[in-house]
């Protein structure tokens, strides 16, 4: 195949979560290679004569999509996918509408509670109904990822602090934020693959919190993901070994992934990420549709359990691609 990687225009000076997206192009040229596939790589602009000169140029069979913001903002990402639809081209991950509702977590949570999917409960501006004088939130951006603003001090207690936290949040970086009900117990992330036109789940890990501060929040912050000097992100560790001895909980896992997979209209890849709570109860924080697909990242890891190496991966993805 001849496959265009399409991505985000990135600045030298963008921040690590965007600089990522750089060496996600340079790992899937180099296992589009080693499967003996040609890949070449551009930056997306949301300009249709461009995009047809690219694609005339590039005599590309499809278009791996590695697209996560437009204007350097992840809320105008699908215009990619609307763009490469309209030019009849193929390409990888879900289509623009599904991004858009998944970019949006605040219709997303909508989506999943009028189909009987567990979230955790939020508030939003401008009432905030629902968010009284105590009980713990996480405050999130509505429409931004890679955990953009999440640190210790996003999980605020009550009203007041939720405000101040949001006001906080808005005016450093921007957007519309929200606060969700913060569920103090473990995390999971569930890789799905679509196979045979159905969503097939990889194996599912656990993010543990090593060395964890009692008074500390166990989440997975922008440090977490992102510096590789912090703590948190060599103390936050995956493990895959749980499931043997919880076949009930993985079972409620991979079928509400597999709903929240349908209900979205998902294709390609995604991963729905999880908290469950001290009873044992799930709850779906988000569905990422564009996940990250670095070899060291947590997509390829569930996959490589699932006996398929990082080349074979990508093959898979755009195998599947329309």
């Amino acid at each position: 195949m001849r496959v265009l990687i399409l991505h985000s225009h990135i600045s030298p000076d963008a921040p690590p979560d965007e600089q990522d997206t750089m060496a996600q192009v340079a790992s899937v040229k180099d296992a589009l290679a080693a499967r003996g596939h040609e890949g070449a790589a551009a930056a997306f602009q949301p300009d249709p004569f461009y995009l047809e000169a690219l694609l005339r140029g590039a005599e590309a069979d499809l278009v791996f999509n590695l697209v996560e913001s437009v204007w350097g903002k992840g809320v105008y990402a699908p215009l990619a996918a609307q763009m490469l639809a309209g030019a009849g081209i193929a390409y990888t991950g879900s289509d623009a509408s599904v991004m858009a509702a998944s970019n949006d977590k605040l219709l997303s949570k909508r989506m999943m509670v009028a189909a009987g999917l567990p979230t955790p409960a939020w508030g939003e501006a401008p009432d905030w109904n629902g968010i009284g004088p105590s009980g713990q939130w996480i405050v999130k951006s509505v429409d931004e990822d890679a955990s953009l603003g999440l640190d210790d001090g996003a999980v605020v207690t009550g009203r007041a602090q939720v405000l101040a936290r949001a006001a906080q949040s808005a005016g450093l970086h921007g957007g519309k934020w929200f606060a969700e009900s913060f569920v103090d117990g473990r995390e999971f992330n569930v890789a799905v693959l679509e196979e045979d036109g159905k969503p097939f789940v990889l194996p599912i890990a656990e993010m543990h919190f090593e060395h964890w501060q009692a008074d500390r929040p166990r989440i997975v912050g922008y440090a977490a993901k992102w510096d590789q000097a912090a703590p948190e992100n060599y103390n936050t560790v995956r493990d895959f070994s749980w499931s043997k001895a919880e076949p009930a909980l993985e079972a409620e896992l991979t079928r509400l992934a597999v709903r929240c997979w349908n209900l979205f209209g998902c294709r390609g890849y995604a991963r729905v990420d999880f908290r469950v709570d001290g009873e044992g109860k799930p709850y779906i924080l988000e569905l990422n549709v564009n996940p990250c697909l670095e070899p060291e990242a947590g997509f390829a890891a569930a996959a490589a359990k699932a006996g398929l190496s990082y080349d074979e991966l990508i093959e898979h993805i755009c195998s599947v691609a329309a």
